[in-house]
C-alpha cells in the first residue's frame, strides 16, 4: 500500500489549472505540479491544509491509500 495524490482528478473535474490553484492558494506552482502529478516525496502539512481549505475538500479526498499495483496505473 502507498499514498497517492488525487489532486489531478479533483482539478480536472473542476476544470481548474494548477496555475489557478497556485494563485488561489499562494503556494508555489512547482509544489502543486508535483502533487498534481503524484511525484511528491513528502507531504507538507501546511501545503495539504491550504489546498484542502481553498478547494473545500477533506485530506482523504486529496490523499488516498492504494495498492502499489494500482498506483502505477
Amino acid at each position: 500500500m502507498r499514498i497517492k495524490s488525487n489532486l489531478k482528478a479533483i482539478l480536472d473535474e473542476r476544470k481548474m489549472s494548477i496555475r489557478q490553484l497556485a494563485e488561489d492558494t499562494g503556494l508555489p506552482f512547482e509544489t502543486l505540479r508535483r502533487l498534481y502529478n503524484d511525484e511528491t516525496k513528502q507531504y507538507q502539512r501546511d501545503t495539504i491544509g491550504r489546498v484542502c481549505e481553498v478547494l473545500g475538500v477533506e485530506i482523504s479526498d486529496i490523499l488516498i491509500l492504494v495498492n502499489e499495483e494500482d498506483a502505477q496505473q
